[in-house]
């Protein structure tokens, strides 16, 4: 798995899409995050077609990460939903497919509704993961997928499905960056062979937009990442942006990242990380910056507040008023 990937959570305008993904692969991106809760594999999988028939890249130059929806957790949904992503994306498998989130939602009969919310509860249901984590392995052995993973779980999930599968989940995704870098769960994973990649990297910057567009939800605005002035101080040392600071931090401690942006700009630059590297004094300032502040809680249903997953071990957490120094 390339250690920098494309993010494409939000991205639903096909113009969009089709600028986002072309310069990405032009300037060296591999690796494509996406998932069916996105709503936008088949604007990936056209693009991708075309670029294939044209002869601009090959399939097996790409590693393609696609997601299980909360909908699809039943055992017997799994390969349903694996399928309309692989027919939405025009592929015969994809490279890494992930359990989404630890938490099922109840099905209805639109596969789109991945949330179904009543009275604004979101309506949960019964079913043991490691259930749907033996469905996944016959994604495997059935070549849908090359590997599997998870998301958003916590250390006592991955291990219970860990100890009990017969194809270990090769890979953890997280929301991850130097506001909740997640140092012992990152340990915790190294120690069992798992990967961990980040998403949000960079603080996830249009999350309160697109949550009050797509969502209806209010009230997101947190302390802004890349406006940290200990982030612009280094910045300003090493004549990097304060996103490739960021990105170069979680590259240099064996994170994968997958920044997204719709910039051709800043998706050149993102990956741009690999011509410098962070003196030790200067990851100690980026480690000093942890707080504990997460971007995306998923606790925005009232049934989901007493469930939600709790990622744990953040170290150093103090409050945020101590913490933060921006603007």
């Amino acid at each position: 798995m390339p250690i920098i990937g494309l993010g494409t959570f939000q991205i639903k305008d096909p113009e969009s899409m089709k600028n986002v993904l072309t310069t990405a692969i032009d300037v060296g991106y591999k690796h494509i995050d996406t998932a069916f809760t996105y709503s936008n594999e088949n604007l990936i999988g056209a693009i991708l077609k075309e670029m294939f028939n044209k002869g601009e890249i090959k399939r097996e130059d790409l590693f393609i990460v696609s997601k299980l929806p909360l909908n699809g957790m039943k055992p017997d949904a799994v390969e349903y939903f694996c399928n309309l992503s692989l027919t939405a994306l025009q592929l015969d498998y994809v490279d890494l497919y992930l359990l989404h989130f630890p938490v099922p939602s109840k099905r209805c009969d639109k596969d789109k509704e991945v949330f179904v919310i009543k009275d604004g509860v979101f309506v949960t249901d019964n079913i043991n993961l490691m259930d749907t984590w033996k469905a996944m392995e016959s994604l495997v052995e059935k070549g849908l997928t090359k590997s599997i993973g998870l998301s958003n779980c916590n250390s006592k999930q991955i291990q219970r499905i860990y100890d009990s599968a017969k194809i270990k989940p090769t890979v953890l995704q997280v929301e991850c960056h130097a506001y909740f870098p997640q140092h012992e769960l990152h340990e915790f994973c190294k120690k069992l062979n798992i990967a961990f990649t980040a998403y949000s990297p960079l603080g996830c910057p249009g999350f309160p937009e697109f949550a009050l567009k797509d969502w209806g939800i209010k009230d997101l605005d947190k302390p802004k990442l890349l406006e940290d002035i200990t982030l612009r101080e280094i910045s300003k040392k090493y004549d990097k942006s304060p996103a490739q600071i960021l990105l170069r931090y979680l590259i240099q401690r064996g994170i994968a990242v997958i920044p997204k942006s719709s910039n051709p700009n800043r998706i050149k630059e993102n990956i741009q990380i690999f011509d410098f590297s962070l003196e030790n004094e200067d990851m100690n300032k980026m480690k000093s910056m942890s707080c504990g502040l997460r971007y995306i809680t998923m606790t925005y249903w009232k049934g989901l507040r007493q469930i939600a997953v709790r990622v744990e071990n953040v170290t150093n957490q103090r409050p945020l008023r101590e913490k933060l120094r921006t603007d």
